[in-house]
């Protein structure tokens, strides 16, 4: 389906959901993870290593490797994703042109391609790693600097949005390290909260008043 923007989406009709919102799937994108994630990391980070929780479309993968190109920033990005994208239904993605990048398609189809489970050099400043699992198999440790929370919403999954996922999510994450999402429920914010993260209320993407970052403190 095509969004508010001109960006499109994947609608899932059996849950009446879809991969990014309707209101502006590149938008949303670039507000919740870029503007609020990624340029809230101090640039002289070296390396800085971001997990995706949900890689689907790879649109927020795609942004950050062109925001890598242009602020000459190295980045080694791992995407997560138990279920993942058909090639048919990328084929039907947009988001190339309406990035109007001159390398966005060249970038977006090496990153879907590339196998899963082996590291791709999208180009020299930016690595991808894809890994087929369930969020709960996660078990990395003080690993990165910068997680996108970009999983269904609690609506139709409400197990991704719990404790125990989130208490994972802080021990991946290195010592004020950064995870930012779209969702602003008061249930998410207490979970974070539960497992230790200090929680900021946000301006949210267009269609949405607020999101939410955290931050590992210890």
């Amino acid at each position: 389906m095509t969004t508010a923007d001109g960006s499109t989406t994947i609608h899932l009709p059996d849950w009446n959901e879809q991969y990014h919102s309707k209101h502006g799937a590149i938008q949303e994108a670039y507000h919740v993870f870029i503007k609020m994630g990624l340029s809230h990391i101090p640039i002289t980070t070296n390396a800085l290593h971001i997990l995706e929780i949900g890689f689907g479309t790879g649109l927020n993968a795609l942004i950050t490797c062109l925001e890598a190109k242009n602020q000459n920033r190295k980045i080694d990005y791992c995407g997560v994703e138990g279920y993942p994208v058909s090639q048919e239904e990328v084929l039907q993605l947009n988001y190339a042109t309406a990035l109007d990048h001159a390398s966005a398609e060249a970038y977006f189809k090496t990153m879907h391609a590339g196998k899963w489970e082996e590291k791709l050099l999208i180009h020299e400043n930016f690595q991808l790693i894809k890994e087929e699992k369930m969020f709960d198999k996660i078990e990395n440790k003080n690993e990165f600097h910068l997680i996108y929370f970009d999983a269904f919403g609690a609506r139709v999954q409400p197990e991704l949005w719990e404790v125990s996922i989130f208490k994972k999510m802080y021990e991946a994450l290195k010592n004020q390290g950064v995870l930012v999402t779209y969702a602003a429920k008061g249930s998410v914010r207490r979970a974070m909260q539960d497992v230790g993260f200090t929680v900021e209320r946000l301006e949210g993407p267009p269609g949405k008043r607020e999101m939410l970052r955290a931050t590992k403190n210890n």
